[in-house]
């Protein structure tokens, strides 16, 4: 009989210490993967200086402000004004850990179609405060909120929004809001990011239970789990046309999403592959190719004539 409590209680202690090693590595996996790992504003326009042709940026007109979001959040923004008076705009969106100044590898080509440009550091990123990353639950509300606060300001008359990676991925969720927009480019975008993320632990060889664990961890130390950072579901019933770009060759979130969010909105859409192209590449990997397939899309929506 003592044999046996001492077994039972040994048995007990593993399964204590398992428990506890195991919500430590899903609290561990939540934090790390919400965590944003920022750039400043010299690091994103070195990176952008050292890849492209950055030299029509300054001359332009600009305006730097800042705008209040829908929890009080504050948000840095910068209006890129075209150099013949226009009354379209394109708002675009940068990718996880970048800022505003990534947004500004596609903004020539709208500037060359006629469009004022503006730019913005996602929540969390650049000059905005610290704070965790949501794969678009929250940031998918500062869209709306910011769309808004532009049509307030500029009442355009054509307006549409850009977004690469995450800033994709909160260009597509925000249409669960139904804003008044005329078009969305989604470049690189996720569908779920639950799906990201497995893929990512199987590539390390870890078991895709752990997203699930650290999905729960993720619930109870932010406020938020992996399943409400599914930016496919806001396609049910979008009819704004929505243009989707992927590199062919992303491995980190494979061109799959963006086939699948394609399948799901049911409004006009198109799907562009780019061939040789990796993670938010497609722009500097083939921009000419890159600037017809925009060009064509929004000629086809009747933006461009």
């Amino acid at each position: 009989m003592i044999y046996r409590k001492k077994i039972m209680f040994n048995v007990a202690g593993i399964l204590t210490v398992l428990f506890i090693l195991t919500t430590a590595a899903g609290f561990f996996f939540a934090s790390s993967s919400m965590h944003i790992r920022r750039q400043t504003l010299d690091e994103a326009r070195k990176w952008q200086e050292d890849h492209y042709d950055l030299s029509w940026y300054d001359p332009l007109e600009k305006m730097d402000y800042q705008v209040t979001s829908y929890d009080g959040y504050v948000l840095n923004v910068e209006l890129i004004r075209n150099p013949v008076p226009s009354d379209k705009y394109i708002l675009l969106s940068h990718g996880y850990t970048d800022n505003r100044f990534g947004s500004l590898k596609y903004t020539k080509l709208y500037l060359d179609l006629g469009f004022n440009a503006v730019v913005y550091d996602l929540r969390g990123h650049g000059e905005n405060e610290p704070t965790f990353c949501t794969y678009s639950a929250r940031e998918r509300k500062d869209l709306a909120f910011l769309i808004r606060n532009c049509r307030e300001r500029y009442q355009p008359t054509v307006f549409g929004i850009h977004g690469e990676s995450l800033g994709a991925a909160t260009s597509i969720a925000c249409l669960e809001d139904k804003p008044q927009i005329d078009f969305v480019v989604s470049d690189c975008g996720f569908s779920d990011i639950s799906d990201v993320l497995k893929n990512g632990v199987r590539r390390v060889h870890l078991p895709e239970a752990v997203v699930s664990l650290a999905s729960l961890c993720a619930k109870v130390r932010y406020g938020y789990s992996y399943d409400m950072m599914r930016p496919v579901d806001s396609l049910t019933d979008n009819e704004v046309p929505v243009l989707f770009i992927h590199g062919a060759e992303d491995s980190f979130i494979v061109p799959a999403h963006s086939d699948k969010m394609q399948k799901e909105t049911k409004g006009y859409s198109e799907l562009h592959l780019i061939p040789g192209a990796a993670h938010a590449a497609s722009v500097l990997t083939a921009p000419e190719k890159y600037r017809e397939i925009v060009y064509a899309f929004l000629t086809h929506i009747g933006i461009v004539f």
